[in-house]
């Protein structure tokens, strides 16, 4: 029974080979001996006619294979056999296309602002507003997004990730590019990778965890502020042995919203502008990131990550509101200032602690650095320092095979700068969010959350007679609705 499994395992890799030879004579005959199980080409005394084969194309090797399993089936040969015998008719025909995989996902939010201060303004979020509001509108897509990946070979692997639902001044639902990189497999086995093009920075475990899977509607300023979108244009190497590659993907495949696979350890080189924008200063920056994940003996995962970049930003200017109520010009005095063309120190170092909600889970995550900001007094933007970060609590509820419950809570401190938006503002935030994820199934969640906002107004133009990225404190309700596909 060996010889027979071990004649048909050397056959099914020599199939190929056997067929391009036969096609000088159209077809070649397989024979079985009834007795020992031995494969010929050649009839003979106890041997059985397995059929003809014809290298067709691939339908035809399809065919062959179901020939020859089905045989075997009827001879009383094992299982084994049989998935032996048909292993051919799973390879690709040389030289045909890679497939490509078409997914996507849609973010419908409503807002209300309940109590509180009147006028304001969440950067983050354009449907938090009131008729005082610059960004009065109670319904927005947050978000409309196609992803197109695939494996073109094992060294590479291709993903492209489009926005329809961006904003471009006042006009909303603009297409805009959010991904496109390859990640170049260094091994067959992952381990070794390097991502080129414009892609998420790793810094942050939040920062990196996707708007479809992560649990509040927002990410925490305290992190987010480091990098525009998450994303800059440039190559990041990442080291996941396979060992933490497989804890990656059980992470992953229980639906604990893990931020995906940034490596066990990441460096990488970027512009340092952000997202879709050229780099202005001919000077990259760089960050490393190591983020090691556990298993307990009771199944419980855990994961700890340190993360820090350093770099030189230039940051954007424009008028604004001051301190007196007038429409002033920005920083002109500064215009000659060697740092806005060669860029302000900008450098940051954060950790990360995340236990998986198994049901009960907490994620915290901190960061301090050094970021440009804007004196409102003096009008001036230089080199300040930076802190802050959040803690997050949740709990998971199952509900039958699909629904999923998760009820949460989350604060978050900031006392620092937005360098990414006009004038390099400050921000200093102190929130608190009440929420809750109702999973219907894979493809649709409804979240709810009351906000406590205690923050800056970073949007300009304030229409309720304040000066610009004055500070507020306001309660809203927010809604999402994502529906994927």
């Amino acid at each position: 029974m060996r010889q027979l499994t071990r004649s048909l395992s050397c056959f099914a890799l020599c199939l190929g080979s056997g067929l391009a030879l036969a096609q000088t004579s159209g077809a070649i005959d397989l024979y079985m001996d009834a007795k020992t199980r031995q494969l010929f080409a050649e009839p003979g005394d106890g041997r059985i006619k397995l059929g003809s084969f014809r290298p067709v194309d691939a339908a035809a090797e399809a065919t062959a294979a179901s020939r020859l399993a089905d045989a075997a089936t009827s001879s009383s040969a094992p299982s084994a056999v049989t998935a032996a015998a048909a292993a051919p008719a799973a390879a690709k025909p040389s030289g045909s296309r890679p497939s490509v995989q078409v997914r996507g996902y849609v973010q419908a939010r409503y807002s209300d602002i309940l109590s509180g201060d009147e006028g304001v303004d969440l950067w983050t979020d354009r449907s938090v507003g009131d008729a005082d509001s610059i960004n009065g509108d109670s319904f927005l897509i947050r978000r409309g997004r196609l992803v197109f990946s695939s494996d073109v070979n094992d060294h590479l692997s291709v993903y492209i990730q489009p926005d329809f639902a961006s904003t471009s001044g006042t006009t909303g639902n603009v297409l805009q590019l959010r991904d496109a990189y390859a990640d170049v497999n260094v091994d067959t086995a992952k381990v070794h990778r390097f991502r080129v093009g414009q892609s998420k920075v790793p810094f942050g475990f939040e920062n990196l965890q996707s708007s479809q899977n992560r649990l509040t509607l927002d990410r925490a300023d305290a992190l987010n502020s480091g990098v525009r979108d998450e994303r800059d244009t440039g190559v990041f190497y990442y080291y996941t042995p396979q060992p933490v590659q497989k804890l990656f993907q059980e992470i992953q495949q229980a639906g604990l919203k893990h931020s995906g696979n940034y490596g066990m350890i990441g460096y990488g080189v970027y512009n340092g502008q952000g997202a879709n924008r050229r780099d202005t200063n001919d000077t990259l920056h760089q960050v490393a990131r190591v983020s090691i994940p556990f298993k307990a003996a009771g199944g419980q995962f855990y994961e700890l990550g340190v993360q820090g970049y350093r770099g030189k930003f230039v940051p954007s200017t424009g008028k604004f509101t001051g301190l007196n109520g007038v429409r002033e010009q920005d920083v002109n005095r500064l215009r000659t200032d060697a740092r806005f063309r060669k860029g302000f120190d900008d450098e940051r170092v954060g950790v990360s602690a995340i236990l998986y909600p198994q049901p009960f889970g907490l994620q915290a995550e901190w960061n301090w650095g050094t970021s440009p900001g804007l004196d409102l007094a003096t009008r001036t933007i230089d080199e300040r320092d930076i802190e802050g970060g959040y803690i997050q609590a949740m709990y998971q509820f199952k509900r039958g095979k699909e629904q999923v419950l998760m009820p949460f809570v989350k604060w978050q401190s900031f006392d620092g700068y937005n360098k990414a938006e006009t004038n390099a503002p400050r921000n200093r935030v102190n929130d608190w969010e009440f929420g809750l994820e109702w999973q219907f199934n894979r493809q649709l969640e409804l979240t709810a959350v009351y906000h406590q906002m205690d923050r800056n107004n970073l949007v300009t133009g304030n229409r309720a007679d304040k000066p610009d990225y004055a500070a507020f404190d306001s309660d809203a309700l927010r809604l999402q609705l994502q529906y994927s596909f």
